[in-house]
């Protein structure tokens, strides 16, 4: 919209009535403008934990007001909330025809909050769960489209909080030819810890069940100490992870289990023993001979 990938961003579909809105905080103001962002409408608010790097996600709605105003000033309205200080981007989710009214609005922002949990790739703030509202069978069947739609472009902006760590688990779509490809299972077991994982497309996820390795060793870096805490939540007292959970690397999730420095393409290995290193290397060897 501004001439630039860093600014603000407006995504649509073919034979799709929703529009998707990327407003960075600091455009927030300068959007008043845009008449369609004065209507009824979803909004997200992403940001990071100061602390612990953990990405935060705040899910709302907002219909049209006597004065004009809609989910655009409602997001302006936040920007004065301590507790929203993390945010730094909003996503806004409008409809062309403006035609939710507060049943259908309460059940998008309360099913866009659930997608999030259940993929649980970063941390709901929400301090309420929103309501479903109460909406007949086949409404519900149009905003559920609506939704798989609304995905698409948020997910092209960067955004994956609505999808599974694990790709396996991702629900395939109607066309085979978009299933994500899944990568196969590559197993750990070192040092008191065990695991089961596969790379991803945005890293490497270790699936719930692995065991970690009690306590780290003196010279675990501080990263892994971090994780170790930033996780401690999806660890059980008999240092179970309980959750599948996604690293930005297979050397950040076998260091994780293991609890000190470690390489991921010698730690992972397949069912025949195989490190990722060795499959990597085949693979590439096989591309390459084609």
């Amino acid at each position: 919209m501004d001439g630039s990938p860093n600014g603000r961003i407006k995504c649509s579909l073919d034979n799709w009535v929703g529009k998707v809105y990327l407003i960075p905080r600091t455009e927030i103001h300068r959007s008043k403008n845009r008449s369609e962002l004065n209507q009824t409408g979803v909004y997200l608010l992403f940001g990071n934990d100061t602390e612990s790097g953990e990405e935060l996600l705040y899910v709302g709605q907002a219909r049209e007001r006597k004065n004009g105003n809609g989910v655009l000033a409602r997001v302006a309205e936040h920007l004065g909330e301590e507790k929203l200080d993390y945010f730094t981007h909003s996503i806004l989710i409008i409809d062309s025809d403006n035609s939710f009214g507060p049943t259908e609005i309460s059940y998008l922002e309360n099913a866009f909050y659930q997608h999030a949990l259940v993929a649980d790739r970063v941390r709901a703030v929400n301090s309420n769960d929103p309501s479903p509202g109460n909406v007949t069978e086949e409404k519900k069947a149009a905003l559920d489209e609506f939704i798989a739609n609304a995905k698409i472009p948020i997910g092209s902006l960067g955004y994956r909080v609505f999808d599974a760590v694990d790709d396996a688990k991702v629900i395939a779509p109607e066309s085979p030819a978009l299933s994500p490809k899944v990568e196969p299972l590559l197993y750990l077991k070192a040092a008191g810890a065990c695991g089961t994982g596969r790379q991803t497309n945005d890293g490497f996820v270790i699936l719930a069940g692995a065991t970690l390795r009690e306590g780290l060793t003196e010279s675990a870096p501080e990263s892994v100490k971090k994780n170790r805490q930033r996780f401690a939540d999806r660890v059980s007292a008999d240092h179970k992870l309980l959750r599948d959970t996604l690293f930005t690397s297979p050397s950040t999730a076998s260091s994780f289990l293991i609890g000190a420095s470690t390489s991921g393409k010698t730690s992972w290995k397949n069912s025949d023993g195989v490190t990722l290193r060795a499959l990597e290397q085949a693979e590439l060897g096989s591309t390459n001979s084609s």
